[in-house]
């Protein structure tokens, strides 16, 4: 599991942790194009889901343009997901991704995979920066 997601635990509350997430992306190049509140979204339909989670779509444009230049099956992969939820054993929230490598690895085409490893390395930066900042 560890090849695929990158993951890291942080005393913020989620919504804490969102901001944090918004601001640190910002700082390594990539834009929030969405916040998905799971929670809120499924309680308009009546069910209520519980710890809270959130989905944020995250994009840096040059990257993608970059990535869809080479390979538009890339484009199955984009936006990149970053995700903040509490986990429902630790009760800590938690901030990870899918790492790009990973996704992109499943279309095993080598040109994409230096990109691939710089996008994992600015999304990392930011998670990891998020998490510890206050």
């Amino acid at each position: 599991m560890n090849e695929l997601m990158y993951r890291v635990s942080t005393q913020k509350t989620v919504e804490e942790a969102v901001e944090a997430v918004g601001s640190a992306l910002q700082e390594n190049q990539f834009g929030v194009l969405w916040d998905l509140d799971i929670n809120q979204k499924l309680e308009e339909k009546g069910i209520e889901v519980e710890p809270p989670f959130r989905i944020l779509e995250v994009c840096s444009a040059p990257r993608a343009k970059q990535a869809l230049s080479q390979n538009q099956l890339v484009g199955y992969f984009l936006p990149c997901k970053v995700l903040v939820y509490e986990d429902r054993q630790s009760h800590q929230t938690t901030i990870g991704y899918a790492k790009p490598d990973a996704l992109m690895g499943l279309l095993g085409d080598e040109r994409l995979e230096p990109l691939a490893a710089e996008v994992d390395r600015l999304l990392r930066r930011a998670v990891d920066q998020a998490a510890q900042s206050r």
